[in-house]
């Protein structure tokens, strides 16, 4: 039986075929991000004809798993429907949002804290078997505290607000090619300034030789841990990550939650790798 599995954030989208047998396939796909809350249906079909489906090559797909973020339970079945239309001989087709998608690949049947750190966060207590307390998120401009779209809010803003040197100013604007003006454009008037936001931890990671920035970085997840984590009260359980931003910044993450007197546990770039080894039990 041939199962599909998606991992869907709010930039990309990440599949993997499980061929019969329990052999990962060769075939990786990758496609946009496909947040149901920011891409229509239309557009949602389009990606799925002329992306995915020719990259699969005419495998038949006997079972989908998707994981994405903005999967809520209000639009799961909306997402299933559209996976349907494309895999009409699909048995199976279940969607879920990306932060159980986190637990399973993080946890598996176990219990923990686990959490998403890339272009957004999320966390949640896990008891083996669903989410039982989740902080909600909130989004970048209302929270999403940790992510990768608030550590580039916190970059411009201490830019521009001369909390950083004048001079990491100067190096910032060389090696992105934009000031000012084209920031606030880009923040206000193009779409997704989230990913735009998030796009400058690249910059930030650079840096992390300079006081200001390495302090930036440590105050975001300080403030992760103290709006989410804490308010679990389960200093009893691991806290893992998935995320390009956790991957990255690890060893600033695990600092400030050693701090806290929290375990960590795994952290995981991609979840990929933890949901097949989830589908193949």
């Amino acid at each position: 039986m041939a199962i599909l599995i998606a991992d869907s954030g709010s930039t990309k989208t990440d599949w993997v075929c499980l061929q019969p047998g329990g052999a990962v396939s060769q075939i990786e796909v990758h496609t946009v991000g496909l947040n149901p809350f920011h891409v229509s249906d239309n557009e949602i079909r389009s990606v799925f004809n002329h992306e995915l489906l020719p990259q699969l090559g005419g495998i038949r797909i006997d079972a989908v798993y998707f994981y994405g973020s903005g999967v809520r339970p209000e639009v799961e079945d909306r997402v299933i429907g559209l996976l349907s239309e494309a895999f009409p001989d699909a048995q199976t087709i279940e969607a879920h949002s990306d932060l159980l998608g986190a637990c399973r690949a993080l946890c598996g049947s176990g219990q923990g804290i686990a959490c998403i750190l890339g272009t957004g966060a999320n966390s949640c207590v896990y008891d083996g078997r669903g989410i039982v307390h989740n902080t909600p998120a909130l989004g970048y401009i209302l929270g999403d505290e940790g992510s990768g779209a608030v550590l580039g809010k916190h970059l411009l803003h201490d830019l521009y607000t001369g909390v950083l040197s004048h001079s990491m100013r100067m190096c910032f604007e060389q090696e992105m090619g934009m000031g000012l003006s084209e920031i606030i454009n880009k923040v206000y008037r193009e779409p997704q300034a989230n990913r735009f936001l998030a796009s400058l931890s690249e910059f930030i990671h650079r840096h992390l030789d300079d006081e200001g920035v390495r302090q930036l970085v440590y105050s975001t997840f300080n403030d992760f841990v103290n709006y989410h984590i804490s308010r679990y009260g389960r200093k009893d359980l691991s806290v893992s990550f998935v995320g390009s931003i956790a991957w990255y910044y690890q060893e600033q993450l695990k600092l400030i939650l050693q701090m806290h007197g929290y375990q960590v546990g795994a952290i995981m770039q991609s979840p990929l790798q933890g949901l097949i080894a989830y589908h193949q039990n």
